[in-house]
């Protein structure tokens, strides 16, 4: 009954999150399904202290999902990875509930750090393809991570943060809905600090060519 069950809340969860879904058994065929079933097993294992049995499992999943998820990390309620090719989620991440994953994504350390050296993820969290998250540092509640980002410091709940080096551009206190999940449509600050330049420099042009205006018509009077 266990696969039944699994398979049944795992297609609840996806069609929430993944148009692309048609049936149930569709499930058994996504990476993230394959390799949360393994984490499981894997995590159990490590927390009983049978190290080896535990990387064992994670690395057999990492080779048929390519999703490595090291079985010391903490992973909460309703996880979800879209595709899911080349996720890498380090052995002291803590990732709460409701978060999504896109491919690419990495949750890894700074190779500076001991002890807890991996991010912690709130509840909520999404992040885009090709992001990565450094450090022992934490994503706050329902804050979006843009793709292709690299985040180094904390973030607050309900933030957007896009960039290399990961700049939040959009902060408010308003709740996030998770099925609404957009990572397309995210505010580009250097695009728009380009059109503020641009517009400066018009401005500027303009200018300078009404003072040689005038410089002229001072020099036909003398």
């Amino acid at each position: 009954m266990g696969i039944f069950r699994d398979v049944k809340e795992a297609y609840e969860l996806i069609k929430k999150r993944d148009p692309a879904i048609r049936s149930k058994w569709e499930v058994l065929l996504y990476p993230s399904f394959q390799v949360m079933r393994s984490y499981r097993k894997a995590h159990k294992a490590f927390e009983k202290g049978h190290y080896f049995r535990a990387r064992l499992i994670s690395q057999r999943a990492a080779r048929k999902t390519n999703i490595e998820i090291h079985p010391g990390a903490t992973i909460g309620k309703n996880f979800f990875i879209d595709h899911g090719t080349g996720v890498i989620i380090g052995e002291t991440t803590i990732i709460g509930d409701d978060v999504t994953l896109y491919q690419g994504v990495t949750l890894g350390g700074t190779g500076k750090e001991t002890g807890k050296r991996h991010p912690t993820i709130e509840d909520g969290v999404m992040i885009s393809t090709g992001a990565k998250v450094l450090g022992s540092i934490t994503i706050g509640k329902n804050s979006k991570i843009g793709a292709g980002s690299v985040v180094i410091n904390d973030v607050p709940p309900n933030c957007t943060v896009v960039g290399v080096p990961g700049r939040i551009v959009r902060k408010d206190n308003v709740r996030i809905d998770n099925s609404e999940l957009d990572q397309i449509h995210l505010p580009d600050p250097v695009k728009e600090d380009i059109a503020v330049l641009q517009r400066e420099n018009s401005e500027l042009i303009n200018r300078v060519l009404e003072l040689e205006q005038k410089m002229r018509k001072l020099e036909k009077k003398e």
